[in-house]
């Protein structure tokens, strides 16, 4: 089977079932394996994610209202690939090709490609995406095993938590910093199953804008600074460069690997988290995944 990858989570989905050896194509984005990084690349991009968080979301704006395309996909090549499944979303048009465009190119080609669609909100859909993904490839055993051994992983921090009778923190999670974004979607789920009480964002929602007197009068006692796509280094500087904040602890996050992308991922990102809130009991996190901003 050939498989073609619009998106990173996608391309962490097929490699957590075990079939990287049969993805032929991946977004310009994918760097996770590592190995993925030599398959040929199927998307672009007109938004330079390397720019600052302003500039980045002055552009986004501008492309949008003006009916401009923030991705482009290269059909001739998908074609030239000959994939007999694609794995596309439906979550948001910002992040990644849209699930319109797929459908109406996969169309056109001969034969048709199955498609498969991530548009989960929530954790328990992550997963439900993850066993979709299985069954379009037609192996929904490796599915099963795949997500329950997810499931047994969070319901060992579960335990935990439970077993200590941990307090949870109270926890406000900026997914951008310029303008101020928290954190919606499965993010506030996964710092509950972290031990933790997300103050400011709403589960299963968009991320939304928020002033900066929101977020200090919901008394957080922990700031957790994740921008969509970063990594931990450069959250950190992300982090730094936002003087205002409270006076709580602030960590910054690898986003990239740990809470943006709805993937089997998401996992490591709640056993992060848990380290971060509750450190006697789980350890600290790895430096390259979460790190204390003095």
């Amino acid at each position: 089977m050939n498989i073609v990858s619009l998106l990173p989570s996608g391309t962490e989905i097929v490699a957590a079932l075990g079939r990287s050896d049969q993805l032929v194509g991946v977004s310009h984005e994918c760097d996770y394996p590592a190995h993925v990084t030599n398959l040929p690349r199927v998307t672009s991009t007109a938004i330079d994610h390397t720019a600052d968080a302003a500039s980045v979301d002055a552009s986004v704006r501008t492309h949008v209202s003006e009916g401009h395309p923030l991705y482009t996909v290269n059909w001739d090549l998908v074609e030239h690939l000959a994939p007999d499944l694609i794995v596309t979303q439906a979550l948001c048009d910002v992040c990644a090709v849209s699930e319109t465009e797929c459908r109406m190119y996969a169309a056109r080609l001969t034969p048709r490609p199955r498609i498969a669609t991530l548009s989960a909100s929530t954790l328990d859909g992550v997963l439900a995406d993850i066993h979709d993904v299985a069954a379009a490839s037609g192996d929904q055993a490796t599915g099963g095993t795949l997500t329950a051994s997810l499931r047994a992983r969070m319901e060992t921090v579960h335990q935990i938590l439970k077993a200590a009778k941990a307090p949870r923190p109270r926890v406000i999670v900026i997914e951008w910093t310029d303008p101020v974004f928290v954190a919606g979607h499965w993010v506030p789920e996964m710092i509950r199953r972290a031990g933790g009480s997300d103050v400011v964002g709403i589960p299963g929602s968009h991320s939304t804008v928020v002033p900066r007197d929101v977020i200090m009068a919901a008394q957080p006692d922990i700031v957790l600074v994740a921008p969509c796509g970063y990594d931990v280094h450069r959250a950190a500087q992300a982090a730094r460069e936002l003087a205002w904040l409270p006076e709580v602890p602030v960590w910054a996050v690898d986003a990239n690997s740990l809470l943006s992308r709805p993937g089997p991922r998401l996992i490591d990102g709640v056993e992060t988290l848990a380290a971060i809130f509750h450190p006697a009991l789980f350890g600290a996190p790895r430096p390259e995944s979460a790190l204390p901003i003095a």
